[in-house]
């Protein structure tokens, strides 16, 4: 079974139209990536998990914050790696300066034996959805498109 993740995709309505909230990837193997390397706050689905519920858990992880409101459900989305990701849209603020994110641990730089901490997400942006489309992994794109379809009704 391929591995599944949740997410949130925070929308506002702002002056230039509709926004976004993208997460930009922590670690040293995103520090220097940018256009395609955004995501929607997202997670692994643990066993057992509702996954609506893991994208709230993830999103309170990845942010410091937490989203409510209505929950739209999105059409999942396959990305390359074959992992399948699950999201809702909703609607909501929040400050892009004073989001915190848990980290990981991992060996850096490789084979030193040493172990550094990085935060999962270093940064998170608003974007109008065109310049989130630049920005954003290429596979969630989908739900950007699916989210303009949701609003135009």
């Amino acid at each position: 079974m391929p591995e599944r993740s949740a997410g949130l995709l925070l929308y506002r309505h702002g002056a230039q139209g509709v926004e976004v909230l993208l997460v930009h990837p922590g670690g040293p193997y995103f520090a220097r990536r940018d256009l395609g390397a955004w995501t929607i706050p997202k997670g692994k689905i643990d066993e057992g998990e509702e996954p609506l519920q893991a994208a709230q858990r993830e999103f309170r992880e990845e942010t410091g914050t937490s989203a409510d409101g209505t929950f739209l459900p999105l059409n999942p989305v396959r990305q390359a790696s074959g992992k399948i990701v699950y999201a809702w849209a909703v609607q909501g603020d929040c400050d892009t300066g004073i989001l915190r994110s848990n980290t990981f641990d991992m060996e850096w730089p490789p084979h030193s034996g040493r172990s550094c901490t990085f935060p999962e997400i270093d940064r998170g942006e608003w974007f109008s959805l065109s310049e989130a489309r630049q920005r954003i992994n290429k596979a969630q794109s989908s739900f950007l498109d699916q989210l303009e379809k949701i609003l135009q009704r």
